[in-house]
């Protein structure tokens, strides 16, 4: 890093290159920041590599990849991070009257301590931590990373053999594997076995994860085996995230778990890149440089010449075309180890069928059976608040947000001492929010009613039915503070009937021995979007939540509402599996071209001008449309307006991704004249609407 003069200011720049001359008069550089580089040569690469694939520029792939207070200049010195230790067993009665930090504490013991870097994820401020400190409850200690290997005290399956052994056959060289294994099948013990080897090989790991509240409990499993290990994550402070990173590329820590930002962190010998849950949307970055964190780590392996690991129970079509087309290996974990079994699948047709608050009596009386065998069930509703809509049973108004074309979810909660509830309507594109009418502001009626169901909905009609028995609403909503979180899930593995609700949340890694009834309240949604994704995701979702069920030995079982039983994907995915599933989707992604069997990239634009931005992507049109490439649109996105901006796009489309590429590079060379419009292209996008 350097910094440099600019215009009547400084900057802080990487320098990329030398060259002899110069066709431009540059001013001199100021100082130089670093005494030795923060990028090693493989990030040099991986930034060209960037903004090549991803048709951004080359600045913004060096921003993307240096930390904030590096893009600052800050000092690369490291400052020492403290590891915050508990000192008792279990929290004191005298904390009964500080419930706050009695959580904290018993979070602390449960997790044998927590470094600075992930007080955030584990959702304990840090002056509660001073204020255990202070009664004697906790202490704080410089944070020494210790690697050794402990016994991995479980025996190994033969598929988990045999998945490590083709693995470590690869290091040392760039290869990928697709470690395909059901939920509860043990690949985290795969990862770790073949971590070991990486270690005593002197080398260091990366792990990446998809959400911030999978990395406590993944840490935790690697510190019990390993010592220690590093994470990094946005959860963290901008100095914690820059220590991490420092010390990750001097070596210092030998293993690092993180979030999707992580995959571009420097490293002195990097061995292993292991990706858990592949598939999942959150390693796609969707602002700014639009990377996928999956693909970004496929490179850096092929950069480095170290193997890859791409871990799932549901992997994208993606990951399983490479795999036929024996450009991945892959190892398949088909058994969970022990007695445990998987779900039986049940679909039941609620044509016809009275729902109670979204759920039907036969389903019901499967919850009683469930309940009264102390089995827990949760209720999967893919959808937070109370309901989605409000609507006039008069004149059919709905309420929609003023700055989006959207509806307004309404939300409810205890109004405090008084026991009333209190209500607001919020928009969840630009968080918004309303005060609900007492009558129609059309008409006047006051035959408002609220429509559809969300996880609060449900959760106060199931408290209503079963008034006795425990129950967990686990969404945004609840676990702001992942506390809440952690002391839910502890509550609930401890055991005994209970209930829990919750968003796809739940369905993200972990571990509830206790669930043997898995209820899919609404199936239909997402196999029938016309986004061309929806449907695999919809797959996904459903395997990742019903592999919740039947993990401690006790069968399990999972039971999908639908009005549109004999869809094709659905009966795929109950008859045949996830692989049946993906076989008839194959097929349909193939009729058409859609990715895998085509690569596809999304031009949007955007303005407060509706006009504007149609314009903008009809001048890419055109300057596309000489390639060999496919363009749908402009269309409008979904929602069109959001936050004031009407939002547009269009779909390029082609059976090569090298046309694909030369159209972009050719785009990006003549740009359209965007005005206020801003403009983006996104390669590899999530979805098209």
């Amino acid at each position: 890093r350097v910094r440099v003069p600019f215009g009547g200011a400084e900057a802080v720049g990487v320098v990329a290159g030398q060259a002899e001359a110069s066709e431009h008069d540059l001013k001199p550089i100021r100082e130089v920041l670093d005494e030795t580089p923060l990028l090693t040569p493989d990030l040099v690469e991986l930034a060209n590599w960037l903004a090549r694939y991803y048709h951004h520029p080359i600045g913004s792939a060096y921003a993307t990849l240096l930390p904030k207070l590096a893009r600052r200049g800050a000092s690369a010195r490291a400052t020492p991070a403290l590891t915050w230790q508990p000192t008792v067993e279990a929290p004191p009665a005298a904390l009964a009257r500080a419930p706050a930090q009695r959580r904290a504490l018993a979070m602390l013991i449960e997790y044998g301590g927590v470094d600075d870097a992930d007080i955030a994820a584990v959702g304990v401020p840090r002056r509660m931590l001073k204020t255990l400190e202070g009664r004697g409850l906790v202490r704080s200690v410089p944070l020494e990373p210790t690697y050794c290997v402990a016994p991995g005290g479980i025996e190994l399956t033969d598929e988990q053999r045999e998945a490590v052994a083709a693995i470590d056959a690869s290091r040392g060289r760039a290869a990928v594997h697709l470690l395909h294994g059901v939920t509860g099948s043990g690949k985290t013990e795969v990862y770790m076995r073949v971590i070991e080897r990486v270690l005593e090989a002197g080398q260091q790991a990366l792990v990446l994860v998809p959400e911030i509240a999978l990395t406590p409990q993944t840490t935790r499993r690697f510190r019990t085996r390993f010592g220690a290990a590093a994470t990094l994550h946005s959860g963290a402070t901008d100095r914690q995230r820059f220590d991490a990173w420092i010390d990750c590329l001097s070596g210092r820590h030998r293993i690092l778990i993180g979030t999707r930002s992580a995959v571009l962190a420097p490293f002195q010998s990097l061995g292993i890149i292991v990706v858990d849950e592949e598939h999942d949307m959150s390693y796609k970055q969707t602002e700014g440089l639009t990377y996928s964190a999956r693909d970004v780590a496929v490179k850096r392996g092929q950069l480095l010449g170290i193997p890859v690991v791409l871990g799932s129970a549901t992997p994208c079509l993606e990951t399983l075309e490479n795999v036929r087309r024996r450009r991945y290996g892959v190892a398949r974990l088909r058994q969970r180890p022990g007695a445990a079994g998987l779900p039986r699948f049940s679909v039941l047709d609620v044509r016809g069928l009275t729902l109670r608050e979204g759920l039907a009596e036969p389903l019901l009386r499967r919850m009683d059976r469930h309940l009264a065998a102390d089995g827990q069930v949760l209720v999967f509703v893919n959808r937070r608040g109370y309901a989605p809509v409000l609507v006039c049973g008069e004149c059919g108004w709905q309420a929609l947000c003023e700055h989006c074309d959207a509806r307004l979810t309404t939300h409810r909660w205890p109004g405090g001492a008084s026991g009333s509830v209190q209500a607001l309507m919020i928009c969840h594109h630009c968080e918004e929010r309303y005060r609900l009418p007492a009558a129609c502001p059309d008409c006047g009626s006051e035959r408002l009613r609220l429509v559809g169901v969300g996880t609060q909905r449900a959760e106060d009609a199931l408290a209503e039915r079963y008034p006795g028995v425990p129950l967990y609403r686990i969404d945004r909503d609840t676990t702001r503070r992942t506390d809440r979180l952690a002391a839910d899930l502890d509550a609930i593995r401890a055991g005994g009937a209970a209930i829990l609700v919750g968003t796809q949340m739940l369905a993200k890694g972990h571990h509830l021995p206790d669930v043997t009834l898995v209820a899919v309240v609404d199936a239909d949604a997402g196999f029938l979007s016309a986004d061309f994704r929806a449907p695999e995701r919809t797959a996904q979702l459903i395997v990742q939540v019903a592999g919740r069920a039947g993990r401690a030995g006790r069968p399990g079982e999972v039971w999908i509402q639908t009005l549109d039983p004999d869809n094709g994907n659905l009966r795929a995915l109950v008859d045949s599996g996830y692989e049946g599933f993906v076989r008839t989707e194959r097929d349909i992604r193939r009729a058409v071209g859609m990715p895998p069997f085509g690569a596809l990239a999304v031009v949007r634009a955007e303005s407060r001008d509706e006009a504007g931005a149609v314009r903008v992507l009809e001048d890419v049109s055109t300057r596309m449309s000489s390639f060999a490439v496919q363009l749908a649109g402009p269309s409008p996105a979904f929602p069109t307006r959001r936050a004031d901006r009407y939002r547009y796009q269009l779909l390029a489309l082609s059976e090569r991704r090298g046309d694909l590429h030369r159209a972009l590079t050719a785009l990006t060379r003549s740009p359209p004249d965007a005005g206020r419009a801003r403009w983006s292209i996104d390669v590899d996008p999530l979805g098209v609407f």
